[in-house]
């Protein structure tokens, strides 16, 4: 064959299309609610009736090209999803979150590489960055009941409901500290056996708790950990038989990091949650030779920032969580002179905390939090055999009963998506 081929598109086959400007344009307009689209395609999506989800072919190569365009101008009101069938989207794995959510936008995708998969090359007007998905479930696991550690765990379903106990697995201890990672697991790492520990355990994201596997870092207990960056976490502070601010960084594989000299007021029995739209934290609460209100943010790179002035009543052992999507709460906690708090403080999305909130529930102390639902949260047990339900707006419900061995010092995390 001679001559030259212009505005055509090379197919996986080798056959060479004949397109005008280099892509087919499909010409039935879309109106489903799902539709999978094939490269070297442009589609027009009409979401006036309803939302659509679009699947990405499952095998790419290098320069695959799909454009989709609102076609009615409405993806503000009914938005398009991003379904990237197993290949990436912008280096996310499929399990993010992609919509685009402006109306009269077009969006000109391009395949890459496996590392990377789908880029947008243009998204005429703004087209939201991937959202790492959020925990459906919660566990709870380890803990001090009945003059003994424990090892025993207590899944939470999507409904908010506690199980019954489950045989732990892992060496029984208290006061661990636990986090999600990898945007649908969890890691419990460190934690007291009546001596300091450094033993971590995976959480998978149908629940199941591995075995030990021998630590990396400082042994210590009494600290606390949260998710940062949408897929990693970072445990830090606690007490190796003092205050320390020691942290470990936690990848999205669950590998803990060697110890990373500290920022911020050495401390004990703190907590910590995610907050905002971009994988930030903050550490907040604890004990020095008191109790202490201070607060330290966390960038989605897992840096702490040094201290902010506390707010809110100073205290111990308080339970946190996210919740909503982008805020987070923390609550209940140890005054010192035998007074347990109810009080709860919200977290913006911008990391400020708010000012106290009256308690409702049991006052109490040595609880945690998990999210659940995708936007909600527990707090469960503690010094009180007590649970209460956290809505995506930040209310904390009534008790209930918990499920399962009341203990001290249990960690908490959200996984599965």
């Amino acid at each position: 064959m001679s001559g030259t081929i212009g505005s055509n598109i090379l197919s996986h086959s080798g056959i060479v299309a004949e397109t005008a400007a280099g892509l087919n344009w499909v010409s039935d307009v879309v109106t489903a609610s799902t539709v999978t689209v094939e490269a070297g395609n442009g589609y027009w999506i009409n979401t006036t009736n309803n939302a659509c989800t679009i699947t990405l072919p499952a095998s790419a190569e290098a320069g695959d090209n799909i454009v989709i365009v609102d076609f009615a101008r409405t993806w503000g009101t009914n938005n398009v999803e991003i379904d990237s069938n197993g290949l990436k989207f912008q280096g996310n794995s499929d399990a993010f979150e992609v919509k685009y959510t402006t109306d009269g936008q077009s969006v000109n995708l391009i395949f890459s590489d496996s590392t990377k998969g789908w880029i947008p090359l243009e998204d005429d007007v703004v087209a939201d960055e991937p959202v790492a998905p959020t925990p459906q479930r919660g566990i709870f696991a380890f803990g001090f009941a009945s003059s003994s550690v424990t090892s025993v765990k207590n899944l939470v379903g999507t409904n908010g409901v506690v199980a019954a106990d489950v045989s732990g697995v892992g060496t029984a201890r208290r006061q661990v500290a636990a986090a999600g990672y990898g945007t649908d697991k969890a890691v419990f790492g460190f934690g007291s056996t009546g001596s300091a520990t450094n033993v971590k355990n995976l959480v998978n994201n149908s629940g199941v708790v591995a075995a030990d596997v021998s630590g990396v870092g400082t042994a210590r207990y009494q600290l606390a950990a949260t998710t940062y960056g949408t897929d990693k976490a970072v445990f830090a502070f606690g007490s190796t038989g003092s205050a320390t601010n020691l942290k470990n960084l936690c990848n999205s594989s669950g590998v803990i990091a060697a110890d990373v000299s500290g920022v911020g007021t050495a401390r004990y029995d703190p907590d910590a949650t995610t907050y905002g739209s971009t994988g930030q934290a903050i550490f907040a609460f604890g004990h020095t030779d008191e109790a202490v209100g201070l607060s330290n943010l966390v960038s989605n790179t897992g840096v702490i920032a040094s201290d902010t002035a506390a707010v809110g009543q100073a205290r111990f052992g308080v339970g946190a969580l996210g919740f909503g999507g982008d805020k987070g709460i923390f609550a209940y906690g140890y005054r010192g002179n035998d007074q347990n708090s109810n009080t709860s403080n919200i977290i913006s999305n911008l990391g400020v905390v708010s000012s106290d909130v009256t308690g409702v529930g049991t006052a109490r102390r040595y609880l945690d939090g998990a999210a659940y639902g995708g936007d909600k949260g527990i707090f469960y047990s503690g010094s009180s055999a007590d649970s209460n339900l956290v809505s995506n707006t930040g209310v904390v419900a009534s008790d209930v009963t918990a499920v399962g061995t009341s203990r001290l010092g249990a960690g908490g995390a959200g996984y599965s998506i």
